[in-house]
């Protein structure tokens, strides 16, 4: 929108989208949330580090309260101590003496606490979700951890936990992933003071599988909230992205010069920008057809009404050399000077009227007391007066403010009062009043002449339409008066019409009417 300076509120400028689609930016837009919202993968994975840490500060307590227990035993409970204890905590302990050597395993001397799963026999979405896994890792940078294997010698040595916990003489707790990449959870320990060592191993798959429950469930909400995102995505830009390609198809061709056929949708069912979009833009080609149109019109009016007095100039100076009688020479010359007089009158009032649109359009609108407006020109006209004639006078009602730009408003009483004169007899009164109710400000001019037809008070607006008394010279008027006065009026967001006297008596009253200041 713009004001009456022409200024223009300024636009934000998206220097980084500039050269993208609005489509892709509504889903770019809906799927960066999206991501976000997947971006708590990572945090799971933040969780499963938290949880094994758990289970690391377990193992060492357990391994370390199994090592106390051992130790204060008798050689006889050592072993139904140790199957007790697998048992009860889902563990596999295995006892070493001081040269390495295996003492016992509760997988050997009792019924195994656990097993491995065998992924080849698990379902595909348990390979889906250990793929998951290993991308999830791969996106975080993870340490890699070593698979655990059992190795093929039953020394302790072959464990490199037991060896870090006898030489540091405490324990020591180590990862590894087993056949289905649920962590395996070893932790080492010397037991009593004659070098033993113990060695407990867990398969807390509990651990693994909530986190994968919870990584599958958010997966699936992430999927499916980007199926519904980028459907719902779709459409939003479908209502949005193509009336607007519609809009630019209609815009296009009458930048080419089809705009005679082009069908501006105006989208009456839409309330929104798009549909107020589209209604303003309908709206302003058919302003421009219109002044296209009335272009044209005027164009061809100067044409006819320049071609009337030049031909009568042309016949006159044609004539002026062939004839010798005096009396006719003087008549000659006295019509091509009419004609020159009148064909200035044209040109200046042609140029007057094809300047004011584009003037109007530049101009400051400012408080201007309507009624003190008139009372200046009606007081100056007074002032000069011919002794003979119609007398113009004054009636106001008080101030009246409107907006607009007094030049042009001047131009206006101008043009009222000179085409009341024009139609008045030599003792007649011209009224001119200006007065306001409702919001409203109307400038009223009242002649005593012969008024209007109803069926030509809208042609007397029309541009070089003249219907002139009988009494006047033929050319005085250029017939713009009233036309360039509507055109100003409406300018101002008003309105010019004519009709009959209000008091019934014979004459015209024309009524400008304003929006008050």
């Amino acid at each position: 929108m713009t004001d009456r300076t022409g200024a223009e509120p300024a636009a934000g400028k998206l220097f980084w989208s500039r050269r993208i689609s609005l489509t892709a930016r509504i889903l770019a837009l809906n799927i960066i949330a999206l991501a976000l919202m997947a971006g708590s993968l990572f945090y799971l994975d933040s969780l499963r580090k938290q949880l094994i840490a758990e289970r690391f500060k377990l193992a060492r307590s357990e391994v370390e309260i199994t090592a106390d227990a051992l130790a204060e035993a008798r050689e006889a409970q050592r072993r139904p101590l140790l199957v007790r204890i697998a048992r009860e905590q889902d563990l596999r302990l295995r006892l070493y003496d001081a040269r390495g050597d295996l003492i016992a395993d509760t997988f050997v001397i009792a019924e195994p606490a656990f097993g491995f799963v065998d992924p080849a026999r698990e379902p595909w979405y348990q390979h889906a979700a250990r793929a998951l896994d290993r991308a999830v890792d791969f996106l975080v940078t993870a340490p890699r951890v070593e698979n655990y294997r059992e190795p093929p010698s039953t020394n302790a040595d072959a464990w490199p936990e037991i060896a870090t916990a006898r030489m540091a003489g405490r324990s020591v707790v180590r990862l590894r992933h087993a056949p289905d990449r649920t962590p395996v959870i070893n932790a080492a320990t010397p037991v009593g003071v004659r070098g033993e060592m113990l060695l407990s191993s867990r398969n807390p798959r509990d651990v693994t599988q909530a986190i994968r429950d919870a990584r599958q469930t958010l997966f699936i909400v992430v999927v499916v909230a980007l199926v519904l995102s980028i459907q719902l995505s779709l459409f939003l830009a479908r209502t949005i992205v193509q009336p607007l390609r519609t809009l630019v198809r209609a815009a296009v061709r009458v930048r080419l010069g089809r705009d005679r056929e082009v069908v501006v949708p105006r989208l009456p069912e839409r309330g929104d920008e798009i549909g107020l979009l589209a209604r303003a833009f309908s709206d302003t080609v058919s302003a421009l057809r219109q002044r296209i149109d009335a272009g044209e019109s005027f164009t061809a009016d100067v044409s006819h009404e320049l071609k009337n007095p030049l031909a009568s100039l042309r016949s006159a100076l044609e004539s002026l050399g062939k004839v010798n009688d005096p009396a006719l020479r003087e008549e000659l010359q006295a019509i091509a000077t009419h004609d020159v007089q009148r064909i200035d009158r044209l040109i200046s009032e042609i140029s007057d009227a094809s300047r004011i649109d584009a003037e109007l359009s530049r101009a400051r609108f400012e408080p201007v007391d309507l009624a003190l407006l008139a009372l200046r020109l009606v007081s100056e006209r007074d002032s000069r007066r011919a002794a003979v004639g119609p007398r113009v006078v004054m009636a106001a009602n008080g101030p009246a403010l409107i907006r607009g730009d007094a030049a042009r408003l001047e131009r206006v009483i101008d043009n009222l009062i000179d085409n009341a004169l024009s139609f008045s007899p030599p003792a007649a009164t011209v009224t001119v009043e200006v007065g306001g109710s409702n919001g409203r400000v109307a400038l009223t001019v009242t002649d005593e002449g012969p008024g209007v037809a109803p069926d030509l008070r809208e042609t007397v607006f029309e541009r070089f339409h003249s219907v002139r008394p009988a009494s006047e010279a033929f050319g005085k008027h250029s017939g713009l008066g009233l036309a360039i006065a509507r055109t100003i009026v409406e300018a101002h967001d008003g309105t010019l019409r004519i009709g009959d006297r209000p008091d019934g008596r014979p004459g015209a009253h024309l009524v400008a009417g304003f929006p008050a200041l």
